[in-house]
């Protein structure tokens, strides 16, 4: 009986094969990637912003990237290289970013700059106040759009990368 190999059937195959040879999740490899990298450039950006290296910045929210969009949309992307954007899988990681990239603008940066205003008033207060000696809030906990774009284009980058490189 003649057997007709289809289209589909080849990229079936293909796929198979390709994930028998590269034991790596390319999709989570690509999304932590992504986000250690925006992690790093943090370390310039800061240096470039505020004059001064602070490599505590590598393990802290907020800044320039935003590593919280870096790590969804190259997750998104490489999902899409790899499996196309018809599937449930794409769709989930396309709700999971605007998620995350919406949360990233809107409720963390505001309780960000809450915290940077009571830090604020907290200073002003007399020494003989109860609060007045309490540790300072973390103020940079969101990003601004700027921050969230640059993060998103990294993140699109990062499978393309890894692509051509596996």
């Amino acid at each position: 009986m003649n057997e007709v190999l289809t289209a589909t059937d080849a990229s079936s195959s293909a796929r198979s094969y390709a994930s028998s040879i590269s034991p790596v999740n390319v999709p989570l490899f690509s999304a932590l990637l992504a986000c250690a990298i925006a992690q790093f450039l943090k370390l310039f950006t800061t240096w470039y912003k505020e004059k001064r290296w602070d490599s505590k910045r590598m393990l802290s929210s907020g800044g320039m990237p935003s590593s919280h969009s870096a790590t969804v949309t190259s997750l998104i992307m490489a999902i899409y290289l790899q499996e196309g954007a018809g599937g449930s899988v794409f769709a989930i990681a396309v709700v999971l970013a605007c998620v995350v990239m919406y949360d990233a603008t809107g409720v963390r940066l505001h309780a960000g700059r809450q915290a940077e205003l009571l830090n604020q008033i907290v200073c002003e207060l007399p020494p003989e106040h109860p609060v007045a000696n309490v540790r300072p809030l973390r103020d940079s906990l969101g990003h601004t759009p700027l921050q969230v774009l640059a993060g998103a284009v990294l993140g699109c980058v990062v499978p393309f990368l890894l692509r051509s490189s596996i």
